[in-house]
């Protein structure tokens, strides 16, 4: 049983996936301090076949993949700003090229999913460009 890849989660379960870290997060974490890191990886510029392989190598069993089409989110347990940011230079390396990525952790940044995915689209598309408009039934859910 190979446990050095990751989970990789259905899209429509983000919201939830998010909403389970955040209670595991209050109930094991009693400082609140990062509890995980929520890393966004544009992946439009790679090859789909080598995205696999080079998760393979990357992540942990505990870290959970999301993905929508090239746009990636990993929810990384126990793992504050920085040990996010060594994940995307891993990736950087792999994939011998520059990826945007963009880093919120929780609860610094956000103590919802809605807070966190906010900050997330912002931030991108203020700095990329990237409409992330695929998360608004997360972020604006209907009445």
């Amino acid at each position: 049983m190979n446990l050095s890849n990751g989970v990789h989660f259905s899209f429509e379960n983000f919201e939830q996936l998010l909403r389970l870290h955040i209670g595991i997060s209050d109930r094991l974490d009693e400082n609140r301090a990062e509890s995980f890191s929520l890393l966004y990886c544009n992946f439009s510029e790679v090859d789909i076949t080598v995205i696999q392989t080079v998760l393979e190598k990357a992540l942990r069993g505990s870290d959970c993949i999301v993905n929508y089409g090239k746009d990636y989110f990993f929810i990384l347990p126990y793992t504050d700003n920085y040990g996010a940011t060594i994940v995307d230079k891993m990736f950087e390396e792999f994939f011998s090229a520059k990826i945007p990525y963009h880093i919120v952790c929780y609860p610094k940044d956000g103590e919802t999913p809605k807070e966190l995915l906010t900050q997330l689209q912002n931030y991108v598309s203020k700095t990329y460009g990237y409409d992330l408009h695929f998360l608004d039934f997360l972020v604006y859910p209907a009445s």
